[in-house]
């Protein structure tokens, strides 16, 4: 790289940050007893980040790590510190995959709900309380005034900030559809492309013109 060549500060800032959040929730809630691992930003529908062991292995040798993987989809209305607990809520399915003993894939068992617990998050399958604390599908909320959220407090006022989220995505148009318009009016309805439709505006009289 060229002195000239500028940085790219963007992915740099955003990925310390989860870094220095994991470092930090690691010494406080986690006795700084977890091994590092890879934090990525991916999108996968329905989920606000995921844990896979040992996703990773070393081009050259025989090292693995684990991947902590973060939605960005699922930043937008939610708090730093909403965020914060997905990161965490994924720091206890490591805790467990090197210090205990976790299920078959996907499930939640009671020794990960206990520790969740312990750190200050209420595993709920609902996200509200009364929630199942176990399940293929788990969410948590954030107990007041837990570990979790003490420690986030301290982390927040030292001027930690999360900076980027996703932007909403429009969904691809179907391509077996085209738009009819009213020449007229400009009135607009959607029909399969498959065949050709004679579509009337009854106010206009006017057969609709196939657009695209």
């Amino acid at each position: 790289m060229s002195a000239d060549t500028p940085r790219n500060t963007v992915t740099e800032k955003e990925y310390d940050a989860f870094q220095a959040a994991y470092d930090w929730f690691n010494r406080e809630l986690f006795e700084g007893r977890l091994p590092g691992c890879l934090i990525t930003y991916q999108s996968r529908r329905g989920a606000r980040g995921y844990y896979w062991h040992d996703r990773f292995h070393a081009r050259r040798g025989k090292r693995t790590t684990a991947e902590i993987a973060m939605n960005p989809e699922h930043f937008t209305g939610r708090s730093d510190r909403d965020i914060l607990s997905t990161l965490v809520h994924e720091m206890v399915h490591l805790w467990q995959a090197r210090f205990g003993k976790p299920s078959r894939a996907r499930y939640h068992n009671r020794q990960w709900a206990a520790k969740m617990k312990a750190v200050g998050l209420m595993p709920s399958h609902t996200g509200k309380k009364g929630g199942k604390e176990t399940g293929d599908r788990m969410t948590h909320y954030i107990l007041a005034d837990g570990p979790f959220a003490q420690s986030c407090r301290r982390l927040l006022a030292t001027d930690f900030r999360l900076n980027w989220q996703a932007r909403p995505t429009t969904p691809l148009p179907n391509r077996n559809k085209v738009v009819y318009v009213c020449p007229s009016c400009g009135a607009k309805v959607w029909g399969h492309s498959r065949h050709a439709q004679r579509l009337l505006c009854i106010p206009c009289r006017k057969v609709l013109a196939m657009v695209g």
